[in-house]
């Protein structure tokens, strides 16, 4: 069991939501985030007086997936998440000790579904 975590471009969630679904990768968790890599923020002026923006909108996925799911999952987040541009994002994947799914007490694997 792995949890993915991504953080892409807010204009892209729906991409990727359809390159998701189109490999059967349904379930989700998504909320808004700010941060800041390569791109630095930028500046823009606000009544005269200059203001650095370095916390930019992005969208935070979170992703629980059995380990046959994990290539899928990453493959579908690269392909509605590319722009070829800085700021497409970055998917962190990290091992998962335990799930529960509260309705069943169901364990493991069968948590995840």
């Amino acid at each position: 069991m792995k949890l993915i975590i991504a953080y892409i471009q807010p204009e892209r969630l729906n991409t990727v939501k359809k390159e998701l679904y189109a490999r059967e990768v349904y379930k989700m968790s998504a909320t808004n985030a700010l941060g800041c890599g390569q791109q630095k923020g930028y500046h823009e002026s606000y009544r005269g007086v200059d203001i650095e923006v370095n916390l930019l909108k992005k969208v935070r996925l979170e992703i629980a997936v059995n380990a046959d799911f994990v290539e899928k999952t990453i493959e579908g987040i690269i392909a509605g998440a590319r722009t070829g541009n800085i700021g497409d994002g970055k998917i962190f994947v990290i091992d998962l000790g335990e799930c529960i799914r509260i309705r069943t007490g169901e364990t493991g694997h069968d948590a995840i579904g």
